[in-house]
């Protein structure tokens, strides 16, 4: 044969796998009402929690912990010039609402956790999009203290009832009151001139501090202070909104949390053990979506700073039943590919109860963690089985009983070659500060893959993951920083499933 008829045979096969795969990208759809953060009226809201996912004490002069910024773009004409305002839908009165003023949301709620719940929901009553297949509502910024007072018995161990302990130091408390909610001030969007000759600029932000004696105005350059802020920023009628976070840790507050979150828009989120609202329309269901967002990191957090590329949590009971808010039986279970390359690992050979007891390959061979010669112990950080468990393989390591309002059971990997097929790093710095990245995760066939506790004889469940986040927790070292910025977030799912 020619080498010229070989030339275009290769040549028409490679355009018929071209057109194959971009039909197979058209039968993808964006599963959340933002697709790509390109819209310009945003919806977004920020929530506060403690150790255990609860409000407990609302902070002074603060309202419950929950405030959104949502706004529509009147677009007109003055003067031959095209000009837009911002149509809040939020008042600053609506953000401010409390517990003590509770009659605007329910009369009836005399419990701060329960409230700052009601509060969610009216916010969000505010913020609706009407749209199909069902209304959303907004991004989620999540704030979390790690501290607590175990002598408050103010979080359940494994869904029970609380009870007091001696204080340990992987619980950092620096006494009566460390579990208080943090200071929260908003900047409410606004337009300002951009860079570009014409151009326009919508931008935003929250920010505030757990130091309820500090002055937040120099909450980032005030040594042993707390802060965190988070500001967004887009182009008029272009490009995506940039979501640019900061935290920092303190002394007194050394185990601090700070993610982006798209949650569904009802039913319970990954942690929570009540209904939530997002900007998750299509729950996505392993093994068919994919997760896609442009992420900078600029400062890492330090050595304990578990940053996630990807975290994605979900809730079922040990016997594959959809849970149903009963904190003893319902199971929060999280998958999360943590990319700070100082990161330990705790999975080996040598301690094998720190890794999930199987590793499947993508290509569906399964080994246990046993096999010392093919098992990834790399490929892992740490695996940790719900405390409700019946029927575990031992050696096992539980999973810390106070931080959700339920047990949880947590997988969290690393970089590793076994995750490449999946879009994920595979090696330890990729995605890391000074490498900006635009990933495309297989999210839904990798965590389809991993292993999750079920009870024995039971059918295996229908893993859908209602909340998708990325960011950091800074794990109990106070005097630490993390910058980070994310961009163009999309949850992708078939199109016809």
């Amino acid at each position: 044969m020619e080498l010229r008829s070989i030339f275009c045979i290769v040549l028409v096969f490679s355009l018929l796998l071209s057109e194959l795969c971009t039909s197979c990208k058209e039968d993808y759809i964006s599963a959340i009402g933002d697709p790509g953060m390109k819209r310009d009226g945003l919806r977004v809201a920020i929530e506060s929690w403690n150790q255990c996912n609860e409000v407990g004490e609302e902070a002074p002069n603060m309202g419950s912990p929950r405030m959104a910024d949502c706004f529509d773009v009147n677009y007109f004409q003055s003067n031959e010039m095209k000009k837009v305002n911002l149509i809040h839908l939020v008042n600053e009165r609506d953000n401010r609402l409390g517990i003590i003023n509770s009659s605007v949301v329910d009369p009836t709620i005399g419990n701060i956790n329960r409230y700052a719940v009601k509060k969610e929901m009216y916010l969000a009553s505010k913020c609706q999009v009407q749209d199909d297949p069902r209304p959303w509502h907004f991004w989620m910024i999540m704030l979390k203290s790690g501290n607590m007072d175990t002598l408050a018995a103010a979080c359940p161990e494994n869904g029970k009832k609380p009870k007091p302990f001696f204080q340990e130091s992987r619980f950092p408390c620096f006494g009566l009151g460390c579990m208080n909610m943090p200071l929260m001030y908003h900047n409410y969007s606004s337009t300002v001139k951009g860079d570009k000759k014409g151009s326009t600029l919508m931008r935003g932000s929250f920010y505030g501090t757990w130091d309820l004696d500090a002055d937040v105005t120099k909450g980032v350059i005030k040594n042993d202070t707390s802060y965190y802020s988070v500001t967004w920023e887009k182009e008029l009628g272009k490009g995506s909104w940039t979501f640019h976070h900061f935290l920092k840790t303190s002394s007194k507050y050394p185990w601090l949390m700070l993610y982006l979150r798209s949650d569904a828009t009802t039913g319970f989120s990954g942690g929570y053990h009540y209904q939530t609202r997002g900007m998750t329309k299509i729950v996505p269901k392993s093994p068919n979506f994919k997760v896609r967002f442009t992420l900078d990191i600029k400062k890492g957090g330090g050595p304990r700073s578990q940053f996630y590329l990807l975290d994605i949590g979900s809730c079922w009971k040990n016997n594959g039943q959809p849970c149903d808010g009963n904190v003893t039986s319902d199971v929060t279970r999280y998958s999360e590919m943590i990319i700070n390359p100082e990161t330990k690992k705790w999975c080996t050979k040598e301690s094998i109860h720190q890794c999930p007891p199987y590793h499947t390959f993508a290509n569906g061979t399964r080994v246990h963690r046993t096999d010392v010669d093919n098992f990834p112990y790399d490929a892992y950080h740490v695996y940790c089985s719900p405390g409700n468990a019946e029927y575990l393989e031992e050696p096992y390591n539980f999973c810390d009983a106070y931080s959700n309002p339920q047990p949880q059971e947590i997988m969290q990997i690393l970089p590793h070659p076994v995750w490449g097929e999946f879009g994920y790093p595979t090696k330890m710095g990729e995605g890391w500060i000074g490498d900006p990245r635009t990933w495309e995760l297989d999210a839904g066939r990798l965590s389809q893959t991993l292993y999750f506790y079920q009870d024995p004889n039971t059918e295996p469940v229908e893993r859908f993951w209602p909340s998708i986040d990325l960011g950091t927790e800074i794990y109990v070292s106070g005097g630490q920083e993390a910058e980070w910025t994310v961009s163009n977030f999309d949850i992708l799912v078939p199109e016809k499933e």
